[in-house]
């Protein structure tokens, strides 16, 4: 490929070189030939110098065509760009005269025959018109019957065949160990049919990969093609509807009979919800075009025809959309879930990732892999790519901790808005509001661990608070979920006791404390109305099924449940304010040196909750020098202006 785009780079290259090597050579042919001085003779003048010896050069050309002789030349009296030409009959008497003369007077004669009476250029003339005119009509007609023939296609598959340059395995797989077991099987088959039809084991049909974005389903089916070596059909649901009636139908039948004359073979359909979607629903009714598409992938997958040694695999994260028909056994038997990765799926998909990537001394992906709860693998891959690229445009040779703590909140909530600006109170407000959240992370016993406060913005937060779980669970008992409210209520909190005067910077935790409360009252019964469901997790209202939703309790039990949800609220304020009181010296500690520093790690928090102070600075990590000390610095450099500038705005000015 490279080679190719080398040869038309240079071809492009050479092509104006050419055009002005032309239009020179043009140019000094048209001034040579515009030197020379041609005069013309009339018969009596030339036989008139031709008797007195003054021709010195002579050239004859016969026209046979119109009975003359065509002779040009040169005379003693002229110049050398000087010359003369004349016309003479078609004669013998003539022809001998010119030859005895020659002779005689010993000048150069030169006779040329007609130029045209020559077969090319009589071929050229003739025959090349009607040449190039029957070519050009087969060449237009030719182009319109392809136009035609392309307008035709649109009831061809779209399913693109992947190539071997693309080739996956299970190697480039990482941290789905239970979900490859599941695929295996269909390996197995496509390679050795006979061991399970030996049986009468019949294989599925078809296998729907479920999960959320970004945690490896299209990856896993990619490997799935490569580990049996078969041929791999890929394509988008979105790509069977179009806008003329019936072209989705044929594309699945074109699609399948494609995939018979290759079987075995795998079909891959990625988002198979843009066209599995449940018929009949939604507020305008069913979409007819797509239903018909439906209707014929539903026939193909288990209809009166057999699709022996064909294999679909489709991905969705909208399990709940799809239609009853189309997950049935014998169509999709089964369902493969695709999770968020544990510790150690994130850390064996770490793995993956930093195989081309230079890390620092120290960093483990066993402790990456512990601070980044909930990442799916494109998050952590994106993770190491964006620490990867902050450390080229930092100059370093290698990837440090700074570039991946600066990922992680990039990824998290968008790069830093280190030029906005605010006030000082502003950043006071911020700073208590963050050792809040801190203080009661670090004091409640179930609570999570506080891994980083900050207060740069970042996104539309003033600051923010990461909290890690000490461990993953699989169910969240009622202590964690209040401990996380409480958690959530801790910012609001230190604003009320420390200025005694509140802000709308709560206004997100505030959404998710009402949201954990109100699953705790309708759907986990957690509360003294006892375990009762009284609603479940909303879906979407364009399938139809939760617009106009009738409510299934009364309107006593309606006003039950907000008074359970304002007890719970109310609950863990108090216990938020209880912690905080009493540990101000503790909340004040963090806020100012929040305030000093702009942003804290597990390992600074530790050890300034141990000792009551920030480790000692080193000079020679200009990050993490306070913004008192960072100042002195900009001084002694003369820098202008350092006193109003923040800690990043500082750090650039110090070429960091």
């Amino acid at each position: 490929m490279n080679n190719k785009i080398d040869k038309k780079t240079v071809k492009k290259g050479l092509l104006p070189y050419l055009f002005l090597f032309i239009i020179m050579l043009g140019a000094f042919y048209i001034l040579k030939i515009g030197n020379k001085v041609v005069n013309d003779l009339s018969y009596d003048e030339f036989i008139d110098n031709l008797d007195k010896g003054n021709i010195t050069e002579l050239q004859v050309v016969a026209r046979g065509s119109g009975y003359t002789y065509e002779v040009s030349g040169s005379l003693s009296s002229y110049k050398d760009n000087e010359s003369f030409e004349s016309t003479l009959p078609l004669s013998e008497e003539v022809m001998k005269k010119i030859v005895k003369a020659s002779d005689e007077q010993e000048f150069k004669l030169t006779v040329k025959p007609d130029p045209d009476s020559s077969s090319l250029l009589l071929i050229l003339v003739n025959v090349l018109p009607i040449v190039l005119l029957v070519g050009g009509a087969f060449w237009f007609f030719n182009k319109q019957l392809a136009g035609n023939r392309s307008s035709l296609d649109f009831g061809k598959s779209r399913a693109r065949l992947n190539s071997d340059d693309n080739k996956v395995t299970f190697k480039d797989v990482a941290g789905l160990k239970e979900e490859k077991e599941e695929v295996k099987e269909l390996i197995d088959f496509l390679k050795n049919p006979k061991r399970f039809q030996k049986l009468g084991a019949r294989i599925p049909k078809g296998v729907l990969l479920v999960g959320p974005p970004g945690t490896g389903k299209t990856l896993l089916a990619k490997a799935v093609a490569g580990e049996a070596n078969v041929p791999f059909y890929f394509i988008s649901g979105s790509d069977f509807v179009e806008l003329f009636v019936g072209v989705g139908a044929s594309r699945v039948r074109d699609m399948f009979q494609q995939a018979k004359r290759n079987a075995p073979c795998l079909i891959f359909i990625e988002e198979i919800d843009a066209v599995g979607r449940q018929r009949g629903t939604g507020l305008g009714g069913g979409h007819d075009e797509r239903e018909q598409t439906l209707n014929q992938l539903l026939t193909e997958m288990d209809g009166f025809g057999a699709n022996e040694g064909i294999i679909i695999i489709a991905a969705t994260n909208r399990p709940d959309v799809l239609d009853p028909a189309l997950l049935r056994p014998g169509r999709f038997d089964r369902q493969v879930t695709v999770n968020l990765p544990d510790v150690r799926g994130r850390e064996e998909i770490l793995e993956v990732h930093a195989r081309n990537k230079i890390l620092a001394n120290g960093i483990t992906l066993q402790n990456l892999a512990k601070r980044t709860p909930g990442f799916s693998g494109a998050d952590l891959e994106n993770l190491l790519n964006e620490a990867a690229l902050l450390a080229v445009r930092r100059n370093k040779n290698e990837i440090t901790m700074s570039e991946i703590d600066e990922a992680t909140d990039r990824v998290l909530m968008g790069p830093a808005k280190v030029s906005r600006k605010y006030s000082e109170n502003d950043r006071k407000l911020v700073a208590y509001h963050e050792a809040g959240h801190a203080v009661i992370g670090i004091k409640l016993r179930n609570a999570s661990d506080v891994q980083k406060v900050t207060i740069i913005p970042r996104g539309s937060a003033g600051g923010y608070n990461m909290m890690v779980p000490t461990e993953e669970k699989l169910c969240s008992t009622k202590t964690d979920l209040l401990e996380e409210i409480t958690g959530l209520l801790g910012g609001r909190t230190a604003e009320e006791i420390t200025f005694g005067e509140i802000t709308t910077g709560a206004h997100n935790d505030f959404e998710k404390a009402t949201k954990i409360a109100r699953a705790m009252v309708t759907e986990y019964g957690m509360s003294d109305l006892g375990p009762l469901q009284f609603e479940q997790p909303s879906g979407s209202v364009f399938l139809g099924r939760d617009y106009n939703k009738p409510q299934h309790f009364s309107n006593e039990v309606a006003n039950e449940i907000d008074m359970e949800m304002r007890k719970i609220i109310d609950d863990c304020h108090k216990k938020a304010h209880e912690i905080i009181n009493k540990n101000k010296s503790l909340l004040k500690l963090i806020a100012e040196t929040l305030l000093e520093y702009e942003t804290l790690t597990k390992e600074q928090i530790d050890y300034l909750v141990e000792n009551g102070k920030m480790p000692d600075e080193d000079e020679n990590n200009l990050e993490s020098l306070s913004i008192t000390k960072l100042r002195e610095l900009a001084k002694e450099k003369g820098i202008k202006n350092y006193s109003k500038m923040n800690k990043a705005e500082l750090l650039k000015e110090l070429d960091v």
